[in-house]
């Protein structure tokens, strides 16, 4: 697909997906939202992509929302009109959700500042890795408004609850040595190796494992941070135990482990996931009340 606001391309089994406004500091607007999510829609289906990985054009990955004329955010000027509090959604939160049901690892390769809604939707990414000049921004309060792309539930759950409210509350800036400190990037490198180093990771996490055990593994670590009890861990452990125990990959994998080699993986996330996939949507096992 011809994007306006993003690149997308695959590279060795990861698709690399380059927010492409540098010449507005890549701005999160709706047009980059919906093209974000549909070239993840295109990365779940591909069977030859394993991860994606997400970075910004230039030097600032993403400078926040876009903004008409300094004053008025474009989600309360182009979506909220004829609306109410109870059918306005806010497009980061969609993205964030989106993100949240990828079928693939997703690494943010975060190249320089991230401000606002640049900071909040790489919240919901597997691992995020930063530039020497990245600094974060959870500037809402000092903006009049309130945090959004459900970092409500996702920083407290990355960097524990004092340090989310001391953050948020203030809107102060989170420089890169900090960040890596509190754990809301994995790790902090020169500008030029950054998208290098997401790459390394992304097919670190994939050349040799099976894809649907990465893709039920990413839903049930994700998925159980919200259980009130490890029972319902031990419920859906069980099932994909049970279910994958038996699978063409695990045959494989015992195999390639006692004759020392790389293991071939040959399970399709379109053919083979299991049966009991996606459990949330029938059972809400493992979701929080």
């Amino acid at each position: 697909m011809d994007y306006q606001t993003i690149e997308s391309v695959i590279d060795d089994h990861v698709q690399l997906i380059t927010l492409n406004r540098p010449e507005r500091y890549n701005t999160f607007s709706l047009e980059m939202a919906g093209e974000i999510m549909d070239a993840l829609d295109h990365a779940d289906v591909n069977e030859e992509v394993r991860a994606v990985v997400i970075t910004g054009r230039g030097r600032i990955f993403c400078a926040g929302a876009e903004l008409n004329d300094g004053k008025e955010s474009f989600r309360f000027r182009r979506l909220s009109e004829g609306m109410d509090e109870s059918t306005f959604r806010d497009p980061g939160g969609v993205l964030a959700l989106r993100l949240f049901e990828c079928r693939k690892p997703v690494i943010g390769a975060i190249n320089g500042p991230a401000m606002g809604v640049g900071a909040t939707f790489p919240l919901a990414m597997d691992v995020r890795i930063a530039s020497e000049q990245a600094k974060f921004g959870f500037v809402f309060t000092r903006r009049g408004i309130v945090m959004e792309s459900c970092s409500s539930w996702f920083l407290p759950r990355i960097v524990g609850i004092s340090r989310a409210l001391e953050w948020c509350m203030s809107g102060r800036t989170v420089l890169s040595e900090e960040a890596v400190e509190s754990g809301l990037v994995r790790s902090v490198h020169p500008p030029e190796q950054v998208v290098g180093e997401a790459l390394r990771i992304a097919r670190e996490m994939t050349a040799h494992t099976s894809p649907v055990s990465v893709a039920l593994t990413r839903q049930m670590l994700w998925r159980m941070m919200g259980a009130s009890h490890p029972a319902a861990a031990h419920e859906i452990e069980s099932k994909g135990i049970f279910c994958l125990g038996k699978s063409d990959d695990a045959r494989e994998g015992a195999a390639a482990f006692f004759e020392k080699r790389e293991p071939r993986f040959s399970s399709s996330l379109a053919e083979d996931m299991p049966s009991y996939y996606p459990w949330w949507n029938t059972s809400g096992e493992g979701e929080g009340e």
